[in-house]
C-alpha cells in the first residue's frame, strides 16, 4: 500500500483510513470495489473502469457522491501524490450504515494506491494450471466486495498446485475467481457469456482479435481447446496449460496466446507513452 489514499472526502495517510465498524461492508460484506493500473502514470482504461464502478454503484443501490469528474481528478491527485508510476488504484465503496443493519446506506468511498506485482514471468512462459470448482459467483456481472468463497477455498487450489479455478455449472464454465477466460479451437477465439464479470481486459482482448465468440462454452470443450487462457488487469494475459489433470492442446503454451498478448502490451505503449 502507498503512503496516501482518498478517504472520508479527502486525501490522507494511507494509515489513517477508518470505517465505521457496523458498516454493511464488514457486517455483511456488501460493497463494490474496482482496480486499475497505471502504466507510465497513466490511468489506463480509465473511462472504461469509471463506466463500471458508477454502474455497480446503481445497480448495488449504494449512492455514490462523486462525479465521473471528480473521481478523475481524485485519482489524478493520487498519482501524483503517490509518484504512482507504475502501479494500482483501488476503488472501494461501502455498503454503508443503515438503520436496519441490512439495507444499502450511504456509503464511504475509498481510493488506495498500491504496488502491483505481476505473476512470476515463468508462469507466462509454462502456462499455469487451474483447478475445476462447481460455482456461480452471486451477481457475477458486478464487481462486488463478496470473494468469502473463494478466498475460503484458495488453500484447496494452492495445495493442488493451481493458480486459481476455474468455475463451471451444468456443463458449462464462465469465469476464475478473479479473471475472464477464453479459449482457442482451430483458430476460433471463444469466451462465455453468462455469469461473468465484463472484464475490461478481456474487451480490449476482445477488441485485438476482433472475432471472438461470445457463446456458452463447455466444460469438456475446454478441455478440447487447442488454446486456453485467462485475463484480468493484474494478469493481462496469462495462458493456461492444464486443468485438474488434464493437458491442454500440447500442454505448451500456444502461438496465437503470445501473439494476442504481445499486441496488447503494444497498445498499452501506444496509450501510455
Amino acid at each position: 500500500m502507498k503512503l496516501f489514499c482518498f478517504a472520508n472526502g479527502k486525501i490522507i495517510p494511507t494509515e489513517s483510513a477508518t470505517i465505521h465498524p457496523m458498516d454493511l461492508a464488514i457486517i455483511r460484506g456488501y460493497g463494490i470495489f474496482d482496480f486499475l493500473r497505471t502504466v507510465n502514470y497513466v490511468p489506463l482504461f480509465l473511462e472504461h473502469y469509471l463506466d463500471r464502478f458508477i454502474a455497480s454503484a446503481e445497480k448495488t443501490f449504494i449512492p455514490l457522491e462523486y462525479s465521473r469528474e471528480e473521481l478523475r481528478q481524485i485519482i489524478k491527485d493520487l498519482i501524483e501524490k503517490n509518484d504512482l508510476k507504475e502501479g494500482g488504484l483501488r476503488l472501494v465503496l461501502s455498503g454503508g450504515v443503515s438503520e436496519n443493519h441490512f439495507s444499502p446506506a450511504k456509503g464511504t468511498l475509498f481510493i488506495f494506491a498500491e504496488s502491483l506485482i505481476f505473476p512470476a514471468q515463468e508462469k507466462y512462459e509454462t502456462g499455469i494450471k487451474l483447478l475445476s470448482l462447481e460455482y456461480v459467483r452471486s451477481i457475477a456481472e458486478i464487481k462486488t466486495t463478496n470473494y468469502a468463497y473463494p478466498v475460503w477455498h484458495s488453500k484447496q487450489w494452492k495445495d493442488a498446485g493451481a493458480e486459481d479455478v476455474i468455475y463451471h455449472m451444468d456443463g458449462e464454465i464462465s469465469e476464475s475467481s478473479r479473471s475472464n477466460i477464453f479459449i482457442i479451437k482451430d483458430g476460433l477465439v471463444s469466451t462465455p457469456e453468462k455469469h461473468v464479470l465484463r472484464g475490461i481486459t478481456r474487451k480490449h482482448v476482445m477488441d485485438i482479435v476482433g472475432d471472438v465468440a461470445v457463446r456458452p462454452v463447455y466444460f469438456e470443450e475446454m478441455l478440447e481447446a487447442d488454446e486456453v487462457f485467462i485475463t484480468s488487469t493484474t494478469k493481462v494475459l496469462l495462458p493456461v496449460t492444464q486443468v485438474d489433470n488434464h493437458k491442454i492442446g500440447t500442454g505448451k503454451v500456444g502461438k496465437r496466446s503470445l501473439e494476442i498478448l504481445e499486441k496488447f502490451k503494444a497498445l498499452e505503449k501506444e496509450l501510455c507513452y
